[in-house]
């Protein structure tokens, strides 16, 4: 089969080809596993993370991608959830212990032994991809096989970061960056919270004006001040900047949830501008959002299809990876990217 994969850490401003696209075999699959025909897979800023190391994968050469939509091509002998045929999505959590306090708990997503999709195990660039069966979802036949994909990260991620907001209608709520994950919650915040206003930061005024297009009151540039101080903010940018700047926007009381897997280290002296009195005084909050769980992609999938949210998407082929990425890097970004596979 095809996959694009990643060799070595790179920077992906430096290097216009940091995946390379190889021949691997198909992959086999074990008594509970299904092997998946990949139709789609998003493209996420944690592959970034990936390639430059910072967020290492477990073993090179390593298959990226997390937003995975396929059909089942091949069941192990006990699988009981999928037939062959079905249409199915992988996202970010690819296998926990099962057994652990956290695991038992619901709580999964803080497992010692969680593995991740595309880092830990072979992921989504490629044709074919296998996964247990206990960490796969019907895919709505709402959404096409493209318009899925982001619903499985971006999506889900951006779920759990509204649920860690505590936001109550009519609250008003901030978000930093605008990208897969900004643009979905948006859409889910104007359909669920009517009387809240969205508040949107982010560099790039492309978009600034898409967030516009898509109900935000206002949008501003991450250093700008809101007109309004905010209840709750989330972040989903890579850097420091937007934390620092975010706090200051925030209502005493509020809350800032950090949607980052990891942040880079290129402005980390901006830390040194936190101003505690400006910043962190009157009893403001900083959450951080750690990993899916399994319930979170459920609950999402089914509450984007019965609204349903409709994800922008820019489509790329497999072999156009690189391409995806370097406009990631850039912050060319209006909704969601996508390679299309089959």
């Amino acid at each position: 089969m095809k996959a694009m994969v990643i060799s070595r850490i790179s920077s992906v401003s430096e290097n216009d080809t940091p995946l390379e696209l190889v021949d691997l075999p198909k992959p086999s699959v074990g008594k509970r596993d299904i092997l998946v025909k990949v139709l789609a897979c998003g493209v996420c800023h944690t592959e970034l993370d990936e390639i430059e190391g910072r967020a290492t994968p477990a073993f090179f050469p390593v298959v990226p991608g997390h937003q995975v939509v396929g059909r089942v091509e091949e069941i192990g002998e006990e699988v009981r959830k999928f037939k062959i045929g079905d249409r199915v999505g992988v996202a970010w959590i690819y296998s926990t212990c099962g057994s652990c306090e956290f695991c038992v708990e619901g709580k999964e997503n803080l497992c010692v032994f969680f593995k991740a999709t595309g880092k830990d195990a072979n992921g989504g660039y490629a044709q074919y991809m296998s996964v247990s069966e206990d960490f796969a979802y019907p895919i709505p036949e709402v959404y096409s096989d493209v318009e899925a994909t982001p619903l499985l990260c971006a999506g889900a991620i951006g779920y759990r970061s509204l649920r860690l907001t505590g936001l109550q209608d009519g609250k008003r709520l901030g978000l930093t960056g605008f990208g897969a994950s900004g643009h979905i919650v948006l859409k889910l915040v104007r359909f669920y919270y009517p009387k809240t206003e969205v508040y949107v930061f982010a560099r790039s005024e492309q978009e600034r004006e898409f967030a516009k297009e898509l109900g935000a009151v206002w949008a501003g540039d991450i250093e700008e001040e809101s007109p309004r101080k905010l209840h709750c903010i989330i972040d989903t940018t890579p850097v420091w900047k937007p934390v620092v700047e975010s706090l200051k926007n925030l209502e005493p009381g509020g809350r800032l949830v950090v949607n980052a897997i990891r942040k880079e280290e290129v402005d980390k002296d901006y830390l040194l501008k936190l101003d505690y009195p400006n910043h962190m005084w009157l009893e403001k909050e900083i959450k951080t959002v750690a990993n899916v769980t399994r319930k979170d992609v459920e609950e999402f999938l089914e509450l984007a299809a019965r609204i349903p949210i409709k994800p922008e998407i820019q489509e790329f082929t497999l072999e156009e990876a690189n391409r995806a990425l370097k406009e990631l890097k850039e912050k060319r970004i209006r909704g969601a990217k996508v390679l299309r596979i089959s």
